[in-house]
């Protein structure tokens, strides 16, 4: 936990966040290590995390294997997944005639070819159709990959989930929460909605609304983007247990199978394990985490990183290297293998002095951006703040290239020298930035009182095993253009607020020789997360992800 006790818990003055989120009544004080959230009128009947926690603290399956697992000291349940399981698929698909995939964006395609192959190799009688606007420029992608309105395959939205047994809404957040209603009336009684993201539910609990009480409406939400869901699942039709770990809860069961179906779900697309989380907590800590470290963070530490060390003198290429492809690089594929201390570990006394020195200047500074961002995401600010996005793209492009400036010229320039350089090592400095926001972030989630599992899927393992082979080989500033909405518009609004804290703020006091607070090393090296990273480790992916070829296919939004 964080040495120092950040001003919302004593009561001084509210972040900029709380001044600017509407109709708050209240602010609690309370004592560190206890969660705390801004309340509204709307949010008033939404159960706590803590409440939500307790909903998914264990599950009841017919048709898996449940498992028992402890981390750091806590137990939780998880089903295991990979193409030795599918022979359970069509049980857990009992009733389910047709699934209606609506949407062809970030992860349509991948779950709607996930499901095919998988429903034919399991034997499932299913058949999975293609739901989209008329007239939508994705109807051409749809049938490039098998999806045709001759094979009744392909059709328009809202015939698709009138006919469809389980309707899974892949379509952005931010269309998502202007259409809503007609997805409910167009569904009929009993059928099932599936969700990847829990952000519609974010959305109703801030206008206190909630889902029809004769539909089941279940999650399923792979721990990272459409395009590493479909490549890890292809790379699994040859090495078993490859693929995305997915999370999944259970908001409605009107039919008293959700559970089933949502655990078979997961494993058609691919899930090498899949761990019980609810649709509340799932969105606190997914829309938080892709503005941290996932995207917006590693984006903001990186620009400040390479702006500082080219200020020292280095040359630009080599601050390149030490900044972007020091942390996507080796950086992550030490946490991906051995966890966040074994990059200190692996260090000799005076990287070891180097990185102890940064982390300790970085992680109160970051942490004050990172608890602003999870309580800006608690109290619906930022799920306003996708849908007012939205509005604004009628009007003009919300999400433009960020790649135009030198850094990002410089590492187009590194990137195309790979093959006739060595691996960069990774840079104390650098290393000691990031771990420092990834802890942050961590930390406040435990602080919150998000589950391990969820806290580890979300911070670590999305970010080193889905999202940094992504910014290694096609680079940061791209994947940022080429996320989901939602994370691209989070990513470019928060991004600016690491980069300046950590340059107004860690690096002016190293470069003052402030004195920095020492004991945040001790918390690090003790911290309980290292050995439940250790145990999760034992439950990623049997490959690491295969990038070849140009990007053309990773664009996880259909109008790219």
């Amino acid at each position: 936990m964080p040495a120092f006790v950040p001003s919302v818990f004593l009561g001084r003055a509210p972040t900029t966040s709380s001044l600017f989120c509407p109709a708050v009544t209240s602010l609690r004080v309370v004592p560190r290590g206890v969660p705390s959230q801004r309340v509204t009128p709307a949010m008033m009947a939404a159960p706590t995390v803590l409440e939500e926690r307790a909903k998914a603290a264990d599950f009841s399956t017919a048709c898996f294997t449940k498992e028992e697992i402890t981390l750091a000291g806590t137990t939780e349940y998880i089903v295991r997944g990979g193409r030795d399981v599918f022979p359970a698929l069509p049980k857990a698909f009992t009733g389910v005639k047709k699934v209606g995939v609506i949407g062809w964006g970030s992860q349509g395609p991948a779950q709607a070819q996930n499901l095919r192959d998988s429903f034919q190799d399991a034997g499932v009688d299913a058949t999975v159709t293609i739901g989209l606007r008329e007239g939508s420029s994705s109807m051409k992608e749809a049938e490039k990959a098998g999806f045709t309105k001759e094979s009744g395959t392909l059709g328009e939205m809202y015939k698709v989930i009138s006919d469809s047994d389980f309707v899974v809404l892949l379509i952005s957040d931010a269309a998502t929460a202007m259409c809503y209603k007609d997805v409910f009336k167009a569904m009929k009684p009993g059928a099932t909605l599936g969700l990847s993201h829990g952000f519609l539910l974010g959305h109703m609990d801030s206008i206190g609304e909630s889902f029809p009480e004769d539909i089941n409406v279940i999650l399923v939400a792979p721990k990272g983007m459409g395009p590493s869901v479909r490549r890890l699942y292809v790379q699994g039709k040859t090495e078993n247990g490859a693929g995305i770990n997915c999370s999944f809860a259970v908001e409605n069961d009107a039919t008293g199978t959700a559970t089933d179906l949502a655990i078979g779900w997961a494993i058609a697309i691919g899930a090498p394990f899949c761990f019980q989380t609810t649709l509340r907590n799932e969105y606190r800590s997914d829309i938080f985490g892709e503005r941290c470290i996932l995207l917006g963070a590693i984006h903001g530490i990186c620009e400040s990183l390479w702006r500082r060390f080219v200020m020292q003198g280095m040359d630009q290429e080599e601050a390149f290297i030490r900044s972007t492809e020091s942390i996507t690089g080796p950086l992550s594929q030490i946490i991906s293998k051995r966890g966040i201390k074994a990059v200190y570990e692996d260090m000799n006394d005076a990287d070891k002095a180097v990185f102890a020195k940064s982390y300790c200047a970085a992680y109160e500074p970051a942490y004050e951006i990172v608890i602003e961002c999870y309580e800006d995401v608690a109290c619906g600010n930022e799920i306003r703040s996708v849908i007012n996005s939205g509005m604004r793209a009628k009007r003009f492009p919300v999400i433009s290239p960020i790649d135009g400036t030198q850094m990002w010229k410089v590492g187009e320039t590194v990137r195309s020298k790979r093959s006739s350089s060595p691996p960069p090592p990774v840079d104390p400095f650098a290393a000691g930035v990031y771990c420092a926001t990834m802890m942050a972030q961590i930390d406040v989630l435990l602080e919150k009182g998000h589950v391990l599992s969820e806290i580890i899927n979300e911070s670590v393992i999305e970010s080193v095993d889905s999202l940094s082979p992504y910014l290694h080989a096609r680079g940061v500033a791209y994947m940022v253009f080429n996320c989901s909405f939602t994370a691209a518009t989070g990513s470019k609004k928060w991004a600016p607020r690491f980069d300046y804290n950590l340059t107004q703020r860690a690096y002016t006091a190293i470069d003052n020789e402030d004195s920095l607070n020492t004991g945040l090393m001790d918390e690090f090296l003790n911290h309980k997360i290292h050995p439940a990273i250790a145990e999760c480790a034992k439950l990623r992916p049997s490959v690491d992800i295969a990038l070849t070829g140009s990007g053309a296919d990773d664009a996880a939004r259909s109008n790219l």
